[in-house]
């Protein structure tokens, strides 16, 4: 439903049906073609079972018969065989549209922002880098194919995911404004750090960015109230839930279960957002204080001037409820037989749940909240690219970690092994990519240590199983793709949204380069400190 949602948008904007709407048709008419395949499966949630009659199908599906469950052995084994030969002989060129994905969201807003900003242009590289890839794959494996469906899926549910917590918090209103003291802001940012995890980093940003823009508005030194802002609640916040950031949600697609990052993820959590609103406070005081020096009249009685705060919409927090206890069941409630959520149907839900909020939110709450689908449709059209495209990388790195058999890089073999190695070059890519593929690559990675093919919906759950130096390495890549997010604008998704609102109200933000002497300065002692703490032995 909300891919339909996308396209009406996409068709309404683009009127000629330019490439953008085309892309959203294909992405509406590949779902339907998935859902027979979902259909198949045997129970593992997302993976497509292989082609067949629909008389061998029908006689597969049924209990007892033992030559149909051979014959599905025998041809999930060639699947599982297939795949594996791909991550060793796949060559490194089929990399280089994922790359030069990455490259293009990272420098064209920089040095062709104009161009950029326009979904159609967006639309043609995702085009021009991922079909050739798709066909190349299709023509030279025979599982192909399936790894491409698979990303698909994935894509999908990833977007619906994104789209209800957009749609849902987008239309809730904070009224009124708080009193722009230093303590007044760092319990603000406490609080979006705590409900990141719960609506989505994206969804806290949005729904506090502009109080606390409000609250701040007499105030001269404003950047670094929203550079904090960036830190606490678009990024560090989101760590303790796979609503939280999209990296963990991918991680939560391939089996990781809804818990385990609250129950192992919480210490780290504590310690960076305890330490980085300690941080601001100190920081806001000296600011504040200088502020009332260098200012005729009494600044903190201008700031503490306030208008009442209230809600409206409140009835979307039952929405974001209804999505938080979807996301939680379809991983731990079992369907009548004991059998796991069928592809679709969670994502059914949330995009219903996304739907209802939508008709019965007051246009008045979405239009005061400056409220458009552009930006959610931008994330759409530009990661089904990086799904696609992102899909031999993982097969290659996987097979590349691999202690016996794997395949050698540029001659080298693998040489990570310690969770503080992952931690870093997993915030390290982080910083500069989209920090959800770079979850996904350095997972893959640490799979093939473990000798887990990067294969189904439940490989990190098989990859858990491994014991508690596998649950060590997945911390350490959990955290350092959450927390290293905040090192640029680019890391994340929110890091710039929240940078264009706080400039539309004329809040003069530092540069690209200007907002990491920020981060250098502030966030990476927090996490040489968290290293030491948590990932060294």
């Amino acid at each position: 439903m909300v891919s339909f949602l996308f396209l009406a948008r996409s068709v309404a904007c683009f009127p000629m049906m330019k490439l953008p709407a085309w892309c959203a048709l294909l992405v509406c008419v590949f779902s339907f073609q998935l859902l027979p395949i979902a259909a198949q499966e045997t129970g593992s949630v997302g993976v497509p079972a292989s082609a067949g009659s629909a008389a061998e199908e029908e006689d597969r599906l049924k209990p007892g018969l033992q030559s149909g469950d051979d014959h599905a052995d025998d041809d999930h084994g060639d699947l599982h065989k297939n795949i594996a030969e791909m991550g060793l002989t796949l060559p490194l060129v089929t990399v280089l549209p994922f790359v030069l994905l990455l490259l293009c969201i990272a420098i064209l807003p920089l040095y062709a922002s104009h161009w950029w900003e326009h979904n159609t242009h967006k639309a043609y590289i995702v085009a021009a880098l991922s079909i050739p890839l798709i066909a190349w794959l299709m023509w030279q494996y025979s599982a192909g194919g399936h790894v491409i469906v698979e990303k698909v899926m994935e894509y999908i549910s990833f977007m619906i995911l994104l789209a209800a917590l957009y749609v849902i918090s987008g239309g809730i209103y904070i009224r009124g404004s708080l009193n722009g003291t230093p303590l007044a802001n760092t319990a603000l940012l406490g609080l979006g750090a705590v409900i990141a995890s719960f609506i989505g980093t994206t969804g806290a940003s949005v729904l506090l960015i502009r109080p606390l823009l409000r609250a701040n508005k007499t105030r001269k030194n404003v950047a670094h109230v929203v550079v904090f802002f960036i830190f606490v609640v678009s990024n560090c916040g989101g760590l303790l839930t796979p609503l939280g950031d999209p990296p963990l949600f991918m991680g939560f697609l391939k089996g990781v279960p809804f818990e385990w990052t609250v129950i192992n993820l919480w210490p780290q959590w504590i310690m960076v957002n305890v330490l980085l609103l300690v941080i601001f406070n100190i920081w806001d005081q000296v600011a504040f204080a200088k502020e009332e020096k260098s200012r005729p009249g009494s600044q903190l009685e201008e700031v503490m001037k306030h208008e009442p705060i209230g809600i409206s919409g409140g009835l979307n927090f039952l929405f974001l409820l209804g999505v938080v206890a979807t996301i939680y069941c379809s991983g731990n409630v079992k369907l009548p037989g004991n059998k796991p959520w069928p592809w679709g149907l969670q994502e059914g839900i949330m995009a219903a749940l996304a739907l209802a909020a939508y008709f019965t939110t007051a246009n008045e709450n979405r239009a005061n909240n400056k409220f458009t689908f552009g930006p959610i449709i931008e994330v759409a059209v530009l990661f089904i690219g990086i799904f696609i495209t992102m899909a031999p990388a993982l097969l290659i790195l996987n097979a590349w970690g691999q202690p016996e058999g794997g395949r050698e890089i540029l001659g080298m073999k693998f040489g990570m092994r310690e969770p503080w190695q992952f931690f870093w070059v997993s915030g390290t890519l982080s910083s500069f990519l989209d920090n959800a593929p770079t979850y996904m690559t350095m997972a893959a990675t640490a799979c093939g240590l473990k000798g887990v093919a990067v294969e189904g919906s439940d490989y990190l759950r098989t990859f858990l199983a491994q014991g508690p130096e596998a649950a060590r390495l997945l911390m350490a890549i959990s955290c350092g793709a959450v927390f290293m997010g905040a090192n640029t604008y680019i890391g994340n998704g929110p890091n710039f949204m929240v940078k264009a609102i706080a400039e539309e109200n004329q809040v003069k933000m530092p540069s690209f380069f200007g907002y990491m002497l920020y981060s250098c300065g502030v966030l990476i002692p927090i996490f040489v400190l968290v290293t030491f703490v948590f990932f060294r032995r």
